[in-house]
């Protein structure tokens, strides 16, 4: 049942509505005069209440103060109202004891308000808890940090997360409780104005949300959107999202700012403790350090140096401090403009920034937050808190930027360009927030940003090309036989040079780390890898990346005829390699031994040698067994075991796409497959295949989200491309497997 209240924003009309129930259940209950009180905590003692919240309460009592039947006789009224109740009764030796054992109870109990009985015993606990809580402060807090770091880990940041958690996600509602309890502390303060308007406001978002859902929750699943949105009086859905990822944003922000301030002043030596202002320790002009943050020096002319700016986030970024948000605030205030090209000074101490690694990401959230960020790079606000379409990012495309910067900055030994790279990395999805496919829209965006920059017109050229190509080689290398000749060709015409290439292959690891883990496991790394370095062989230049054994020690008892079958552990999955006579319908067979097994296939690769046919499966079950593994394959030869008829083949609600690309290879028909992810699909495709009697010389597989997107190279037994009549015939029977 929902509390009363004139609507979803009135927080204190519930609040003083379970005011009221409680203190009346309370008077009806004949409790003690004296030494009892009837107290409010956590939430409800903050009179934050969403409509369907529970009270949370406690009935406590000095330790000499028989209570009797009392407390049944104060819940019953309230369990009647058909109101929400978390209660308990206890003593106030047993507050204060939990409250030392348990952060959490220790938390809730910063916020007790008193609600009936003795306002003197309520008054003495709140004080004695108050007391406790910053006596044991320098203790206790390094378990609090570790308690709140465990939760981010587990439920992930509510400005990045698909179904954001309101209260337990970082920058929720657990956290802005957590930053008051840091300021109880006195040890550190906090914005108060930043953290209460934000803190005010999603918790109205929490009000709507429940008014929407109907009952109690913190979870804003995808369909809640739109009504949220019309609660919350915003134009649309993409509204709601901004607003709550973005006030999600800012409780982070504070909360990662506050909580390294509590590092400073934890580490900070016992002899030091009594000193309040921090030392100053210059850095370079203008710049200095005051304890963990960057500020100004009285000799900083933030109006005549354009580049101090960016210098001083570049300073912060590099020593892993903060920049402090004062500082940036006045930077944005008081700074000259960056002139049109920039000057060396700001170009480089933008690439620095950029190659900081992990203090990047502190430093670039102070930029965006205090309005630095938009006076050097305004093209930002088009990406900013922009969701990814696809679901297999974890980030807002904005952070996704970020992270892919840092990323690169692990690889700039790879690379002549360093520079060119970092700003490619930052760059690289600046196009997206419009119709147009990103990469064509940012091409110009990032040569004019470049520009802009003071890059020469050499380095604009691969910053152009880098952001239009940044997926080609991901794409190609999922798509396309990497050891076919025309791969090599036609990625080699569209990056140009050895250089790009090698700029573009460091961006496009850096971009799927960023991603997600599973973009860059090793089966797609090395794919990457091998396309590149054969693209490399084209642009005449030996690239520094692992080559793809062509030539595999053939077992005697496979010379004999017999099969082998080899199992060796793989990141988060395991590489079989299956060795037999070859034949058609080899890879057929090899297949089905994974689909009954009901193991997710990510890569395929076959091919003959010496008349042995050679299959390399990349799948996702560890500990496999290679006994099992060859018994059941020789029941498939052997024809004990149908595979077909142990498929369950689940209807796609869109049908398959199966596309001929009769250029894409000189010496075979390439066949791309786009169907839903399942067990069986390979082997129902080299299945088809089979029965007419052709050959899959290499197999591609690559699945993302719900599908798979497979590209099969196949030829005539004779060995040759298909006839344009054949490739008809081999998808029309590609097809109709996938959709039987």
């Amino acid at each position: 049942m929902p509390l009363l209240s004139d609507g979803p924003g009135d927080r204190r009309g519930r609040a003083d509505a379970a005011d009221a129930l409680c203190v009346g259940a309370f008077d009806a209950a004949d409790a003690p005069e004296s030494g009892c009180a009837l107290v409010a905590v956590g939430g409800y003692g903050r009179r934050e209440l969403a409509p369907y919240s529970d009270l949370d309460v406690v009935l406590v009592h000095e330790d000499d103060v028989e209570m009797g039947e009392a407390g049944e006789r104060v819940w019953y009224p309230i369990w009647d109202s058909g109101v929400r109740l978390d209660h308990s009764v206890r003593t106030v030796s047993q507050m204060l004891e939990q409250a030392g054992a348990d952060l959490r109870v220790a938390l809730g109990l910063l916020d007790l308000r008193h609600l009936a009985g003795d306002p003197n015993l309520t008054l003495r606990l709140r004080s004695d808890v108050l007391a406790h809580w910053r006596r044991t402060a320098r203790e206790r807090l390094p378990a609090l940090r570790e308690l709140v770091r465990k939760r981010h880990d587990v439920v992930g940041e509510l400005a990045h997360l698909s179904v954001p958690d309101l209260k337990e996600a970082e920058g929720g509602l657990r956290d802005a409780t957590v930053l008051t309890a840091l300021v109880a502390t006195w040890l550190v303060d906090v914005p108060h104005v930043d953290l209460e308007r934000s803190r005010l406001a999603l918790l109205d978002v929490r009000d709507a949300l429940h008014d929407v859902a109907g009952r109690a929750t913190d979870r804003v699943a995808p369909e809640l959107w739109d009504d949220l949105a019309e609660r919350l009086a915003l134009d649309d859905d993409g509204a709601a999202q901004r607003q709550v990822r973005e006030l999600g944003r800012r409780i982070t922000h504070l909360s990662r700012l506050t909580w390294r301030r509590v590092d400073g002043v934890l580490d900070r030596p016992a002899s030091a403790r009594a000193v309040r202002r921090p030392e100053l320790v210059p850095v370079e002009t203008g710049i200095a350090l005051a304890g963990a943050e960057v500020v100004l020096t009285r000799e900083a002319r933030p109006g005549a140096d354009p580049t101090l700016l960016l210098r001083a986030a570049r300073v912060a970024a590099e020593r892993d401090v903060e920049l402090a948000p004062a500082t940036a605030a006045r930077l944005v205030a008081d700074s000259a403009e960056l002139p049109d090209p920039w000057p060396t000074a700001a170009r480089q101490a933008m690439v620095r920034l950029l190659a900081a690694g992990p203090g990047l990401l502190p430093v670039w959230e102070t930029l965006e937050e205090t309005g630095a960020l938009s006076t050097f790079l305004p093209e930002w606000e088009r990406i900013r808190l922009l969701p990814h379409a696809s679901g297999i990012h974890r980030f807002t495309v904005d952070r996704h930027v970020v992270e892919t910067c840092r990323e690169a900055s692990r690889l700039i030994r790879d690379v002549a360009r360093p520079d060119v790279l970092l700003v490619a990395a930052l760059l690289h999805d600046i196009g997206k927030g419009g119709l147009t496919e990103h990469s064509i829209a940012g091409e110009p965006l990032a040569r004019s940003i470049a520009c802009r920059m003071g890059f020469d017109e050499a380095a604009v050229e691969l910053v152009g090309v880098l952001v239009r190509r940044h997926l080609l080689l991901s794409e190609t290398a999922t798509t396309r036989d990497p050891e076919d000749p025309a791969t090599a060709a036609y990625l080699a015409e569209q990056v140009g040079s050895a250089e790009a290439l090698a700029l573009l292959l460091a961006l496009t690891e850096a971009d799927a780390r960023a991603t997600s883990p599973k973009a860059w496991s090793s089966w797609r790394a090395g794919l990457v890898r091998t396309v590149a370095a054969r693209t490399a062989a084209v642009l005449g230049e030996a690239a520094a990346v692992e080559q793809v054994p062509e030539q595999v020690s053939v077992p005697r008892e496979v010379r004999r005829g017999g099969t082998a079958i080899a199992v060796l552990a793989d990141e988060g999955g395991s590489r079989v390699t299956v060795l037999a006579p070859d034949r058609v319908g080899l890879l057929a067979d090899a297949a089905a031994l994974f689909a009954m097994q009901r193991t997710s296939i990510r890569s395929a690769r076959a091919w003959a040698q010496d008349q042995v046919g050679i299959s390399v499966w990349e799948v996702a079950e560890e500990d496999l067994d290679e006994k099992v593994l060859r018994q059941r394959f020789d029941a498939i030869v052997a024809g004990r075991v149908d595979p077909s008829a142990r498929l369950t083949r689940d209807p796609d609600r869109a049908a398959p796409s199966v596309v001929v690309h009769p250029e894409a290879s000189a010496r075979s028909t390439v066949l791309e497959v786009r169907a839903a992810d399942r067990p069986g699909v390979v082997h129902l495709v080299c299945a088809a295949l089979a029965a007419l009697d052709l050959t899959v010389r290499s197999a591609h597989v690559d699945t993302l989200g719900p599908q798979a997107v497979d590209v099969f190279y196949v030829q005539e037994q004779s060995a040759g491309a298909l006839t344009d009549t054949r490739a008809a015939e081999a998808a029309h029977a590609v097809r109709a497997a996938l959709s039987g």
